[in-house]
């Protein structure tokens, strides 16, 4: 039974997500307008992914020993707002990186621990996560199309203060939640060092860190791209819009695939398109029609991974590990993953150009796929 009435969370995630609907397309245009090159450019964007290396993984496990889930939660949604307010005020490449590090040292945490959080207050009906997920997606529609238009009758200048209203709406949709996970026990360090050495897990955590690396340019100059071939603002917002729209109808209808097919089967499925996502933006991005469809896609390279993952993460971690778990995953993902992407893309987009760049990308997703059906009879029963 849900603990927690269902538009409470589903609040958080749309503040969260139209965040991601601010950052994600836009953020890169901002800091070219600001004057930063290519290379700069990713180097910035891949410390919004570094940062997810450690700080989701301290946060887990603290909150984990110390059940003050969702304080941890509001304390760390109150200093991003902090230090994302700096950006305002301050300029250069050493102050962007200071400020965005500890902005994002603070960001990158809440979200693990909500998504704990969230699956505690659904309890034996956490098949209906996606449909509280969904309205992230919403929120990052809203966000993205709105952002796109108004940047064409103004300026991305505009973007901080933008996203740092959706930072006030983070926190205080946090404040109003009050089912919190409580203490739990037994949940030290090493026996969650334990359940690592299981090579089921470990592989999932590797494919999941190479789903992110494909993502790289993606994040990073999908944007800067579609700018540089003629699309204006307000289409850049659309085919970002296409894409969580598609993931909408996906996460509506996860719980159903979950009943139906394996993960082994779900994720294989989506790692192909992905690659057939990054191969159809490389080759053809100057055909709108094309990028329709690619961003179409993004309901299987994102929500379909996205959602797998969650289950696959709260099917390998006991309730005690949970918050470990989560922020885990998200390290080594969003975390490892995304940053080896946002750097590697820059040095290569400055170099080779968009078209390598994304069909680099779609090689990685290929690779991930096959590394999974070549071990498809080791991989236990978690991906079943």
């Amino acid at each position: 039974m849900t603990r927690e009435p269902i538009w409470k969370l589903a609040g958080f995630y749309f503040f969260y997500f139209a965040l991601v609907g601010g950052i994600s397309p836009y953020f890169p245009v901002y800091l070219e307008y600001v004057g930063f090159d290519a290379l700069e450019v990713g180097q910035l964007m891949s410390i919004l992914m570094l940062t997810r290396i450690l700080a989701p993984n301290l946060w887990g496990w603290i909150a984990d020993a110390t059940g003050k889930r969702l304080l941890m939660i509001r304390m760390g949604s109150a200093c991003a707002t902090f230090f994302f307010a700096g950006l305002l005020i301050i300029q250069g490449f050493w102050w962007h990186a200071l400020l965005m590090t500890l902005f994002s040292c603070f960001w990158n945490a809440v979200l693990p621990q909500f998504e704990v959080v969230t699956l505690h207050n659904l309890g034996d009906e956490r098949a209906r996560y996606s449909s509280v997920r969904l309205w992230g997606s919403i929120g990052f529609v809203v966000s993205v199309t709105s952002f796109g238009a108004l940047f064409n009758l103004y300026s991305v200048a505009l973007l901080p203060w933008l996203l740092l209203a959706l930072l006030l709406g983070i926190f205080l949709s946090a404040c109003i939640i009050r089912g919190d996970t409580g203490k739990v026990e037994s949940a030290g360090f090493s026996g969650f060092l334990g359940l690592l050495q299981n090579r089921s897990i470990l592989l999932f955590f590797f494919i999941a860190c190479l789903g992110q690396i494909s993502f790289g340019p993606f994040y990073t100059f999908f944007s800067i791209y579609l700018k540089s071939l003629g699309y204006d603002m307000t289409m850049i917002g659309l085919f970002w819009s296409v894409g969580v729209v598609a993931e909408i109808l996906l996460f509506s209808a996860m719980h159903r695939l979950l009943g139906r097919y394996s993960l082994y089967v779900i994720v294989v499925s989506c790692l192909l398109l992905t690659a057939l996502r990054w191969s159809g933006v490389a080759l053809l991005a100057e055909y709108w029609w094309v990028l329709v469809l690619t961003q179409a896609l993004h309901a299987a390279s994102f929500g379909g991974l996205h959602a797998a993952a969650i289950e696959f993460v709260h099917r390998a971690f006991p309730k005690e590990y949970a918050g470990q778990g989560q922020a885990m995953y998200s390290a080594v993902s969003f975390g490892v993953g995304g940053a080896i992407g946002a750097n590697v893309s820059g040095a290569i987009y400055d170099t080779q150009g968009a078209a390598f760049t994304f069909l680099a990308a779609a090689g990685v997703c290929l690779l991930s796929a096959i590394i999974l059906i070549l071990k498809r009879r080791n991989l236990g029963s978690l991906w079943d």
